[in-house]
């Protein structure tokens, strides 16, 4: 994978799962489980993210 491949993949991850949050927080007030589940997954893409920034730091 190239580094302008993993930045493009680092940044689509970090707005997804923030999308993802936001969308979660907005559906707790209709579904509890949905909309808790939903910002876990977001959390989860926000953290992949940052892990790919952490990655692509190291590389050369």
């Amino acid at each position: 994978m190239s580094n302008d491949t993993l930045d493009k993949l680092v940044w689509v991850c970090i707005y997804a799962g923030l999308f993802i949050v936001g969308l979660g927080i907005w559906f707790v007030e209709h579904h509890l489980a949905a909309g808790v589940s939903l910002a876990v997954a977001g959390g989860a893409l926000v953290a992949l993210g940052g892990l790919l920034i952490w990655l692509r730091s190291r590389r050369p």
